[in-house]
């Protein structure tokens, strides 16, 4: 396991590799590490959260360092033994407080980190989500098209066997109608490439109206999904959980903080006076000084202590319920993931390939007079509500896989 890099480290790795990856893809991504690599170097809310993660970095140095000194110069206008007098006084919280301090602000760089991560994974998820929707609306169009020359050439034999007095006009006015209706649905698929390629440069921060080109890309690989390694990588693994994991300990470093108030802070400094020589004054004079304030308001402080320990139970809570939900919506996504792939091989094995024949031995029957043109037309839709239900069950269990990785917060291939 490679070690982490320190956050300063990371934060110039992060900035260096995006200042190198910003002209990338000039036209347009293709495939999907070309989506995600694009979303990675230019989504707005994705730099948002990097930037809030740096600046809690920057919060750590602060809190551990001390209250400014305070530097005090008096000149006496009246004619005194002291002329003048000028002391330098530093102040020291109680024993503990500063590393309690320090400690808090560190976990609030961390809890901050962690939900970089998450928005970074639901940032993945959605352009993954939104490119398989592009990947879909490109074959469903592809079928489409090749329905509709399907449509063309039963309009050819409807015709012929209508000028040979085979069949009645009436076959040839269906033929039409379907066709009519085919090529609307094509022009519909088409119109709906506008707003998912918006949602795609949303995404990757491009103007929305910027044209993509179709995604391309290899088949991907069937991933097998154990259901109790996913539950338990959930609750290990997922940024979120993560993150309130690390506020719950912020919360119980603000209780021991709040007892700090019933403790003094210190005081150590020095104060030098010069002696006035023509009153006869001796020699200049050094003095160690020492203060104390006074903590006289315990009821303000115990009212404090017992809303850090509010706060603490609240982190407590909103840390269970989350899980709770979290757990929830995996295992419903675990459902989606296994129906999808379900579907997807019955579809692609079966229904498919049996739908194609249909329309071969539907189309022979026609031409021999053995069925009506109302048959030949059944199968051709069958065809065509089947191919497209199995590319829509294809996306489906790929957007379902990235929200899984989402909520695991990692690859499940690995």
């Amino acid at each position: 396991m490679r070690p982490k890099p320190t956050a300063r480290v990371a934060a110039v790795l992060i900035v260096a590799v995006a200042s190198l990856g910003s002209a990338a893809d000039p036209d347009g991504p293709e495939t999907l590490e070309e989506y995600l690599r694009h979303a990675a170097l230019n989504n707005a809310g994705l730099k948002a959260a990097f930037e809030e993660w740096r600046a809690a970095v920057e919060a750590v140095p602060q809190a551990g360092a001390l209250p400014d000194p305070m530097f005090t110069f008096d000149y006496f206008i009246e004619q005194v033994e002291t002329r003048q007098r000028a002391g330098i006084m530093q102040t020291f919280p109680w024993f503990g407080t500063i590393r309690v301090r320090t400690d808090a602000a560190s976990l609030v760089a961390k809890a901050t980190y962690s939900r970089y991560e998450a928005k970074k994974l639901q940032l993945f998820y959605e352009v993954t989500e939104a490119f398989y929707e592009y990947v879909y609306l490109h074959s469903a169009i592809g079928i489409a098209r090749e329905n509709i020359e399907l449509m063309r050439r039963f309009e050819e034999v409807a015709r012929a066997k209508y000028t040979a007095a085979i069949a009645g006009h009436p076959d040839v006015i269906r033929a039409q109608v379907e066709l009519a209706t085919l090529q609307e649905d094509l022009v519909a698929l088409q119109q709906l490439r506008r707003p998912v390629v918006a949602r795609l440069n949303a995404a990757l921060n491009r103007p929305v109206s910027e044209p993509l080109p179709w995604p391309k890309g290899d088949a991907p690989a069937v991933v097998q999904v154990d259901r109790p390694d996913v539950l338990a990588r959930v609750r290990q693994q997922n940024p979120q959980l993560k993150g309130l994991d690390f506020d719950a300990e912020v919360a119980r470093r603000q209780v021991e903080l709040a007892k700090k108030s019933f403790y003094p802070s210190l005081g150590l400094g020095a104060e030098w006076m010069k002696m006035s020589r023509d009153m006869g004054g001796g020699d200049d004079d050094v003095a160690v000084m020492f203060s104390l304030n006074l903590p006289i308001w315990r009821k303000s402080y115990r009212a404090a202590e017992l809303q850090a320990r509010a706060q603490s139970r609240r982190t407590v809570y909103q840390r269970q319920d989350f899980e709770n939900d979290l757990l929830t919506r995996t295992l419903r996504v675990l459902y989606d993931l296994e129906d999808s792939g379900r579907k997807l091989r019955l579809y692609d094995e079966v229904l498919v390939p049996k739908a194609q024949e249909l329309v071969g031995a539907s189309e022979t029957a026609y031409s021999a007079g053995t069925v009506d043109f109302l048959s030949l037309i059944d199968a051709e839709r069958t065809l065509l509500k089947f191919r497209l239900e199995c590319e829509r069950a294809r996306a489906n269990r790929q957007q379902r896989l990235a929200e899984l990785e989402m909520l695991v917060g990692a690859e499940l291939s690995d």
